[in-house]
């Protein structure tokens, strides 16, 4: 009787523990400080080069607009642009349902630039919510202030789109996790254009391409597995993996000249391109190809670079299974 006694006495201690660490995670994170005080100024400058930036690099309209999936690269819908609504859920791999929010005048209108950058930079929303890393403020968090302050600025210039977006909903135990995941923010400077290495890796960073051209769990990049390919993409017509880019020979982009590279992306930039309409069964990509295709030359030829100069990864990837 004894020993059950003392069983119980640690059972109910461990018990105890637990509550108060679910407490502390629930209550006291995320802690990333205060948002700070700064105004944006919007000028054109800063406007067209948010612009760019939003559109064809960090192509933060992709998540936040609507899609037309009904063809190839589901091209983005001119109309309500930046109105949000976009879910990342279940079905495609990921621990809940997340909404990618509305990012016009008409949602942000009560939010001040410093809690934008706070958002956008560290995954904490106005109201101290954290916020799913599929906004990924941790690479945000590494981009120069500057080009931040003009993807505020061009996001000002938006006009309101008025819908409402649900609230995202983690699914247990990410409610709990997802107060750990938002970091204090380590701005970068923007490398010189003329160091082509560090200028890709900076674009490499700002544009994401590893968070979908690696294997994935629950939404997170599976160490080892960096560009190397593999995350699956459920739509509704089948099943796209993402391709290897890496510098491997036989089963990645080592055998791509610059010229190739850059010539896949411009190929959707040319006036005489038009997304072709995608049947039930055929293939299609959550790529946002109209989007990058927008990309500067010099751009893309720094991501070439910085690509060329990753560790190979063999990795032979199914492209593509037909829905059942």
């Amino acid at each position: 009787m004894k020993v059950l006694k003392v069983l119980f006495v640690l059972f109910g201690i461990v018990i105890l523990l637990v509550a108060a660490a679910a407490a502390y995670v629930k209550i006291a994170l995320p802690d990333t400080g205060k948002p700070e005080t700064i105004t944006v100024s919007r000028t054109p400058e800063r406007i067209e080069n948010g612009r760019y930036l939003a559109n064809h690099v960090a192509v933060c309209m992709d998540c936040h607009s609507s899609r037309d999936w009904t063809s190839f690269a589901g091209p983005m819908k001119q109309e309500g642009i930046g109105g949000g609504g976009e879910v990342f859920n279940q079905q495609m791999g990921f621990p809940g349902a997340f909404y990618a929010p509305n990012i016009t005048p008409y949602a942000l209108k009560d939010w001040t630039d410093g809690e934008l950058l706070h958002a956008v930079t560290t995954g904490v929303s106005k109201d101290g919510r954290a916020l799913f890393p599929v906004m990924a403020a941790h690479r945000f968090g590494k981009m120069d202030r500057e080009d931040l302050y003009d993807i505020i600025a061009y996001i000002r210039s938006l006009e309101p789109v008025k819908k409402d977006v649900p609230r995202s909903q983690p699914d247990f135990p990410v409610n709990f996790i997802i107060n750990t995941m938002p970091q204090k923010a380590a701005f970068g400077k923007k490398p010189s254009t003329q160091d082509t290495f560090l200028y890709g890796a900076y674009l490499i960073n700002a544009a994401g391409c590893v968070d979908c051209h690696s294997k994935t769990d629950k939404g997170s990049v599976v160490p080892g597995t960096e560009f190397g390919g593999g995350m699956e993409f459920k739509l509704p017509t089948a099943i796209v993996r993402s391709p290897n880019i890496t510098a491997d020979q036989s089963t990645g982009i080592g055998h791509w000249t610059k010229d190739a590279f850059i010539q896949r992306f411009k190929l959707y930039a040319d006036s005489n391109y038009h997304a072709p309409k995608v049947e039930q069964g055929s293939m299609n990509t959550p790529m946002p190809w109209s989007m990058y295709a927008g990309m500067k030359e010099k751009d893309l030829e720094a991501i070439y670079t910085y690509l060329k100069s990753l560790k190979p990864i063999q990795n032979q990837v199914v492209k593509y299974t037909p829905a059942p």
